[in-house]
């Protein structure tokens, strides 16, 4: 059975004006919703009456977890779009329609609608809430890329921590959500063209990611970087090869000869040895093995 969210006065008037708005597109989320138009139009009418200027964003809080943790949580943001309340509730997302990404396949897409399907498919992979929210903000930083570098988006990393920084402070998000969102925005796009060739760095990257002494952090980071894989066109079924290739690495660290490794050594010292032998580990596993998958940049 279909869901008609159809009563507007009825749905806006059960709650606060502003958190109204926001219940009923989260609702929208749910796979079996359907949002009629007089509902959206009366939703516009009430954005444009400054409605969601007295809801406090600690409250909207429980509402945007409602609809990202629905099974279809671009259905809420697209909502939030059309009646104009993203641009208020969410600016620095609302700010990313229309800002053209750099993909292989198809050329170029619309950044918006990118985070639209990422949500989607961590909906569809049962992601825990800090991945769907590090999916949706990971990316605010593009929004005003210099449009002489469009598609590329250069510094888009430093003009993007405050934004997701000033969004946590906002809406008083969870740690988990905060710390990973950060994480993807300075990490997800170096994972996507991480390589096999040099397994140095790769060693390095795996210390930096966490997988040694946060391995719930660093999980939660090869799902969102999944999803963001299989967003772009033609790879909603195609695992995900970086993902793969990082755990084989890791699996090859845990077999690093260490035992020569000075004791007296300092920190850095025996850091850099400790690399070093991970690294030697992974070079002698990726030898051994064949790799595939194609281009993996977005």
């Amino acid at each position: 059975m279909v869901r008609k969210f159809n009563s507007p006065s009825l749905d806006l008037a059960q709650t606060d004006p502003g958190l109204g708005i926001l219940r009923l597109a989260a609702l929208f989320a749910d796979a079996d919703a359907k949002l009629e138009r007089e509902t959206l139009d009366a939703m516009f009418e009430q954005v444009e009456a400054g409605v969601l200027a007295g809801a406090a964003p600690a409250n909207m809080w429980p509402e945007l977890v409602r609809g990202l943790m629905a099974p279809a949580p671009s259905r809420m943001i697209q909502a939030l779009r059309e009646c104009g309340a993203l641009a208020v509730v969410l600016p620095e997302v609302a700010a990313l329609s229309g800002v053209p990404q750099i993909a292989d396949d198809p050329v170029g897409v619309d950044l918006g609608d990118h985070v639209l399907k990422a949500l989607d498919e961590a909906a569809r992979r049962g992601a825990p809430l800090a991945a769907r929210f590090a999916l949706l903000v990971m990316n605010v930083g593009k929004a005003d890329s210099p449009p002489e570098h469009l598609p590329a988006h250069y510094r888009h990393i430093e003009r993007g921590r405050p934004r997701i920084e000033a969004i946590c402070d906002r809406f008083a998000t969870p740690q988990a959500c905060r710390e990973l969102a950060l994480l993807a925005l300075a990490e997800c796009e170096r994972v996507h063209r991480v390589s096999e060739v040099r397994a140095g760095p790769v060693a390095v990257m795996l210390e930096r990611l966490g997988a040694f002494d946060a391995p719930d952090l660093f999980d939660l980071l090869m799902i969102v970087c999944s999803c963001d894989y299989r967003a772009y066109g033609g790879r909603s079924e195609h695992d995900y090869p970086k993902a793969a290739l990082l755990q084989t690495a890791l699996e090859a660290c845990s077999r690093a000869d260490t035992t020569t490794i000075d004791p007296g050594l300092g920190a850095d010292q025996a850091l850099g040895a400790l690399q070093t032998a991970r690294a030697e580990a992974i070079a002698r596993t990726f030898r051994s093995q064949r790799w595939s998958g194609g281009s993996t940049e977005p």
